[in-house]
């Protein structure tokens, strides 16, 4: 007589049983062919992703320890444990990547930061005094630093734009549009430049471009501004011939749109008048050599 069992499995017990695990290896199979297949597509090998992985790890491991430490209120033995876990684990300065600088030489950049910070732990490089500094340069106008863990320290650098010469006493200074002295430059590279004299002249750069703006067509035409008693200014166009402003924002703008107007009527640059003098406007008072003084009125006709 046979013996019947009871909690056996059935049949369609093992049959479900059989197609779950059946749907789980396949699912298994296509889950790891996509992540190969991923892998296989990123521009690294297996052993550089693993230092990425240990990259990043060890970087939070360095930012908790900070972070818990600073609450801990022992800021500066949580600086000390934490850098030393940094250059155990090599995040230490041995790079740097400078960008951004078209005149300005790489090498007082390397000589600024990196002869400083090498072989220095990461979260000791004070990345605000480093741009302070960099700002202390002429052609820095301004700087961005950050670290690019493990190992590299990058400098972003935005250069000052050079806008004329300074006439000094001793020699000529490029300079920005805001009169910053970036470097000395030849008389041959100075030629194509608009040059600027004058004791003070520097700090009147941008009143000075304020005024040229104010006749766009003569412009192009002013080779030299010379600042005259600290109070004006003599412009020299390209055909040698001078133009007297009166003192003052207002009344030497008046005067250049002035004297625009005119010479598209008259044609005054060119001629035989080496110097307009148009500090009493609205007379403009003209000088040719050998002659007496001409006076040409210079108010708008009705």
């Amino acid at each position: 007589m046979a013996t019947l069992k009871r909690g056996g499995k059935g049949v369609r017990r093992v049959a479900k049983a059989n197609s779950r695990a059946s749907t789980a290896r396949k699912a298994k199979a296509r889950t790891s062919g996509f992540v190969d297949g991923a892998m296989a597509l990123l521009p690294f090998t297996e052993e550089q992703l693993h230092r990425i992985f240990l990259a990043v790890i060890l970087g939070g491991g360095v930012a908790l320890a900070w972070f818990v430490a600073s609450i801990a209120g022992v800021p500066a033995m949580a600086q000390a444990q934490v850098s030393s876990l940094a250059s155990d684990a090599g995040f230490e300065v041995r790079h740097l990547r400078v960008s951004g600088n078209q005149r300005m030489g790489e090498q007082i950049i390397f000589d600024r930061v990196f002869s400083r910070y090498r072989d220095t732990p990461m979260p000791q490089v004070d990345l605000a005094g480093l741009r302070e500094e960099l700002l202390e340069l002429p052609w820095v106008e301004d700087a961005r630093v950050s670290r690019q863990l493990p190992q590299t320290l990058a400098v972003d650098i935005v250069e000052r734009k050079p806008h004329a010469v300074l006439e000094k006493p001793d020699r000529l200074m490029l300079i920005d549009v805001n009169g910053v002295e970036l470097e000395p430059v030849s008389k041959d590279a100075a030629k194509k430049m608009l040059v600027i004299s004058g004791p003070g002249a520097s700090r009147q750069v941008p009143a000075l471009e304020r005024l040229l703006e104010a006749a766009p067509a003569l412009r192009p035409q002013v080779i030299e501004a010379e600042w005259v008693g600290n109070r004006r200014w003599n412009l020299t166009f390209k055909t040698r011939q001078i133009l007297a402003l009166p003192q003052g924002d207002d009344e030497a703008a008046a005067a250049l749109i002035n004297f625009a107007r005119l010479d598209g009527q008259n044609r005054l640059l060119g001629g035989k008048v080496s110097t307009f003098d148009m500090r009493a406007p609205p007379r403009i008072y003209m000088r040719i050599p050998g002659r007496a003084d001409q006076v040409l009125d210079g108010g708008k006709s009705d």
